[in-house]
């Protein structure tokens, strides 16, 4: 005489180990199919029957025999399924967020970068003490006193040189956007 699933499922939760495994023997592949008609791939359907198996002994506790096994058992696939497939669209909204920042983040470093590398290579165009004096107010963000003490000279020439800086950037930038 076999056993019911019923009276194996109130064993199996009351702590019977071999009246869940004979539960888990008849109905493994059962759980598998429908996991694999919920989420339409094998790979889906074998990690849902594994995470259903491994949280099956906790589940089955809530079981109160007040319909088939067979019947609590699709609904807590279905239910496993429905849970997993939120999972998967979350995760996936992250992903794509995610790769929209890095995306964002690359090209702001990329400009900035390109941004350096013109300053850089315009500097060196500029006569010396103007290269000097970018180097320390820019580079080293000194204020104009403090680079006028270093350099010798007075503050107001500092802020003279800043301002033909300035001048001489924004006609080189115009002159290379015009060719």
């Amino acid at each position: 005489m076999t056993t019911s699933d019923e009276d194996l499922a109130k064993a199996a939760a009351k702590g019977d180990a071999d009246a869940f495994g004979v539960l888990l023997a008849r109905h493994y592949d059962r759980i598998f199919r429908l996991a694999f008609r919920l989420s339409g791939r094998a790979d889906q359907a074998e990690d849902l029957t594994q995470d259903l198996c491994a949280a099956l002994p906790a589940k089955i506790v809530g079981f109160r025999a007040q319909a088939k096994f067979t019947t609590w058992l699709y609904r807590v696939v279905v239910n496993a399924a429905e849970d997993a497939r939120r999972r998967r669209v979350s995760h996936a909204r992250a992903a794509e967020g995610w790769g929209d920042v890095e995306q964002m983040r690359r090209a702001e470093a990329s400009e900035t970068a390109e941004a350096l590398d013109w300053l850089h290579r315009a500097m060196l165009s500029l006569p010396a003490e103007l290269q000097d004096t970018l180097a320390l107010t820019l580079e080293e963000e000194m204020t104009h006193a403090q680079a006028a003490e270093v350099m010798g000279v007075s503050e107001g020439t500092i802020s003279w040189r800043m301002s033909d800086i300035r001048k001489r950037l924004r006609a080189l930038r115009q002159e290379e956007l015009a060719e």
